[in-house]
């Protein structure tokens, strides 16, 4: 007797990364012998930046003294404590429940988990992060993506975001610094962010990874900063800023009025619980990240400058590509105008040059328009490798 084939969920069929999708056809290439050069995926220690050593050596000593059992569900008392410290240092009132996940990536699934239902939808830019359609696809909900706007420098379209929302929206989801474009939200823009969850009972779901990677003068404002009366969730990590992607040590901040969030905080700590707890030793380094020496930052924020004049000046240089400069983090997310899909243009890329980028529509983008997304934390002769094919397979559509 034989088994049938396993039929996999179909919650499954919509689930897309195409940050590592990618890889797949790059891993061909190589095997053939070519040269390969990875722009897809925003892992700085893959290139020339390491982990802080005093953050490694937190780690150890929690290691030593043998914190390698279970951690509380919603994290240690120190990481919790520090993450509060600097909610507070950026204007954060009304903490409610602050927990400490598996990366920010958890923080992300627990929070909508505990909050949408099958058939309800949550508003997300696009382009997105794609793993906000996929754990929207995981739970059943409906994504409802509003476009950013390229002519305003990839600020949020307003005006599409208010015609989106119906009675079904819980919940909406800004990405503050963006990734992919790099842009850093005004304070008008998560104003008005703000007046529309006010005016349709949304959450608001800030993720806030890369808001110490700002790469220009100007000011940041995490958006709970701005209100007590409206519930929002805001996420951030070990993994960009503090460059340990591979701790896989994350957290969430629930605030607003207690009365409104009281509840759904509780459904985030079932959800928590159920799960047992984050990486244990990993949870130390929060206190020696956040109220640590942060002097580390400036020869990255110096790095990550050079390489995105670099990427800016060459991109724009190209026939056909154009290119928003990014404010902040380590994404670009050029524009093709070569009468070419972005997905086909990048798997040319990579068949002929062995340049790994991501085409746009993995991330989402206006209907009509053709991107693609490029990581910058490579060094400057990697760079200009990749952009040489860039340039090539650019001028073969002309």
């Amino acid at each position: 007797m034989s088994f049938p084939e396993i039929i996999p969920a179909r919650r499954t069929e919509d689930i897309k990364y195409a940050v590592r999708d990618v890889v797949v056809l790059a891993q061909e290439v190589a095997a053939a012998g070519m040269q390969m050069c990875y722009l897809n995926i925003g892992d700085p220690n893959l290139f020339d930046f390491e982990t802080p050593p005093h953050i490694i050596d937190a780690v150890h000593r929690a290691m030593k003294e043998n914190r390698n059992g279970y951690a509380p569900s919603s994290g240690t008392k120190g990481a919790v404590a520090s993450i509060n410290r600097q909610a507070a240092s950026q204007g954060i009132e009304s903490l409610q429940h602050t927990f400490v996940t598996t990366g920010a990536s958890e923080a992300i699934d627990l929070a909508l988990t505990a909050l949408v239902n099958p058939g309800e939808n949550v508003l997300t830019p696009s382009p997105v992060y794609p793993l906000y359609t996929a754990i929207l696809s995981k739970l059943d909900a409906v994504n409802n993506p509003y476009y950013l706007d390229e002519k305003n420098n990839w600020e949020p379209d307003i005006a599409d975001i208010a015609s989106k929302i119906d009675d079904k929206t819980r919940a909406l989801i800004l990405l503050n610094p963006n990734n992919p474009t790099g842009t850093v939200y005004s304070k008008e823009t998560l104003q008005a962010a703000i007046d529309l969850a006010t005016q349709h009972n949304l959450v608001i779901f800030s993720d806030e990874i890369y808001d110490k990677l700002l790469l220009d003068d100007l000011p940041y404002t995490s958006i709970a900063s701005m209100t007590d009366e409206v519930p929002i969730v805001t996420f951030n990590g070990m993994s960009k800023a503090y460059l340990a992607p591979g701790f896989r040590i994350g957290w969430g901040i629930v605030s607003g009025p207690g009365a409104i969030v009281g509840e759904y905080c509780e459904a985030i700590q079932k959800l928590e619980r159920a799960r047992l707890s984050a990486n244990h030793p990993e949870q130390y380094a929060i206190p020696a990240a956040l109220d640590g020496d942060h002097s580390y930052l400036n020869p990255v924020l110096e790095k990550l400058r050079r390489r995105r004049s670099l990427t800016v000046e060459r991109l724009n240089a190209i026939d056909g590509i154009s290119c928003v400069k990014p404010q902040a983090a380590f994404y670009a997310f050029p524009r093709i105008d070569l009468g070419v899909e972005d997905e086909a243009f990048v798997q040319k890329l990579v068949r002929e040059t062995g340049t790994v980028c991501v085409h746009g529509s993995g991330f989402g983008q206006r209907p009509g328009t053709q991107h693609f997304r490029v990581v910058f934390l490579a060094p400057e002769d990697t760079l200009n490798r990749a952009f040489d094919g860039i340039e090539a397979v650019a001028k073969s559509y002309q």
